[in-house]
């Protein structure tokens, strides 16, 4: 196991000393060769373990929250889009807090998500005692707000320990990983609620006990610094020392990370919430109140196969073609549950979709905007695409949510497909346009 240590790196001392590293140096411009040059760097696998702890917690909680808000707690479909923007999109309020205190001070990105992942383990014993929409309500705006500040950070930590050349390979590594936990998740809420009579509290707890052990192993293992990514012409110059609110807003200036961020909104915009597509599906097909948990393995799956050679392929190709192609397959699936089809095969066709979106989508998006993103406001700029995107689906939740109640489930999905449609035929318009990754690494 990599164990964290804080050897300065060539890059960090150069900088200290106030000589910039010249772009056309050749061992900072050429990657190494052979295998260590394409291999996954330690600080990606220490995380990626971090995210496999800590999503089996998060989706834990994520596989049973629907069902105990709506069955359970009896709130509406308004009711609960309210609450689902709240969980799904308050996180976009603070994620340029986190981007921007990760920033300064030449970089405090392991600081800073340390943070947020323990904000959000703290949050989850909390809601044993939440029985009341506002109640219920601050909780998960507490834990969405960890995760806003932790996001930044840790993406940003992945994008600096790799190349441009292997920056989609490494993300979809990490999202893999990411994903195993949210595969084993729903199964072990699946199995506590089937064990237990309070089935809802046994999940709670059990959550924040793996929660904890996943910021245990972010404190131990993940190191403070970086540099294993290559120093570019706009990246070589002195770096500031704070950082700003105002110089990461600034960045939306580049016309690759203006458009980057446009592109995420406007799609964001149509993307339905993974909860609203898993009570469709329930719907649809009458799936049994106790083995609701289970549809998000489907999604997991589907993800968990296809992040690590997705993200490759994205390195190969550009990593637009691959996030478009994404869009393309949720768009299949809003199709196949807008349908008349009702066979056996529907559910696992409309997962392997989603997990397919994910997949081209996730991790690629950040491996496409760290590209046009200086190392010194790696983080804040990252967390200023997010943002965008984030906002974007709080406002989906909530609208989705209030077309459900007013005109019916059907009516409401075929709104976003129309709506995904336009927004996907607008985005290949204005995609970026910048070389992809290994057109830009000297041969």
């Amino acid at each position: 196991m990599y164990v964290a240590d804080s050897r300065p790196q060539a890059l960090d001392s150069a900088r200290a000393g106030g000589t910039p590293i010249a772009a056309s140096a050749e061992p900072a411009a050429r990657p190494p060769a052979g295998r260590r040059g394409t291999a996954i760097a330690p600080t990606v696998l220490a995380l990626g373990s971090v995210s496999l702890i800590t999503d089996v917690s998060s989706e834990m909680v994520t596989a049973v929250l629907p069902l105990y808000l709506v069955a359970g707690l009896g709130l509406s479909p308004l009711g609960f889009g309210l609450l689902d923007g709240v969980y799904n999109g308050f996180s976009a309020l603070v994620r340029l807090v986190g981007g921007h205190f990760a920033d300064r001070g030449g970089g405090r990105h392991k600081s800073v998500a340390l943070f947020g992942y323990g904000l959000s383990a703290l949050c989850k014993p909390l809601l044993l005692l939440a029985a009341t929409l506002p109640t219920i309500g601050m909780v998960l705006a507490a834990d969405r707000t960890g995760k806003g500040l932790r996001t930044a950070p840790r993406d940003a930590l992945i994008s600096l320990s790799s190349t441009p050349a292997t920056r989609g390979r490494a993300f979809g590594v990490h999202r893999a990983m990411d994903t195993t936990g949210a595969l084993l998740g729903p199964l072990a809420a699946f199995l506590i609620l089937r064990a237990t009579t309070d089935g809802y509290d046994a999940v709670f707890t059990v959550s924040f006990c793996v929660a904890a052990l996943g910021v245990l192993v972010l404190l131990l293992f993940v190191p403070r610094r970086h540099g294993a990514e290559q120093v570019t012409a706009e990246d070589s110059r002195p770096a500031p020392a704070r950082p700003t609110f105002r110089s990461a807003l600034a960045l939306l200036r580049r016309r690759e990370v203006r458009r980057t961020t446009v592109c995420a909104l406007l799609l964001g915009l149509a993307t339905v919430s993974d909860s609203f597509i898993y009570l469709l599906l329930q719907r649809r097909l009458g799936v049994p109140d106790q083995w609701f948990a289970l549809l998000p393995l489907g999604t997991a799956a589907a993800f968990l196969l296809l992040a690590a050679p997705l993200g490759r392929l994205a390195d190969r190709l550009g990593s637009w073609r691959v996030f478009l192609a994404g869009h393309a397959a949720l768009l299949a699936a809003y199709g196949l549950l807008l349908s008349s089809w009702h066979g056996s095969a529907l559910p696992y066709a409309v997962l392997a979709l989603h997990g397919c979106f994910y997949a081209a989508t996730d991790g690629v998006l950040m491996a496409a905007a760290s590209t046009a993103i200086p190392q010194e406001l790696r983080s804040s700029g990252l967390a200023v695409v997010q943002t965008g995107q984030t906002l974007a689906r709080f406002v989906c939740s909530i609208g989705f949510g209030a077309a459900w109640t007013a005109w019916g489930d059907r009516t409401a999905l075929g709104a976003a497909t129309v709506a995904l449609a336009a927004g996907a035929a607008v985005a290949y318009a204005f995609r970026p346009t910048a070389p992809t990754p290994a057109e830009v690494v000297p041969a």
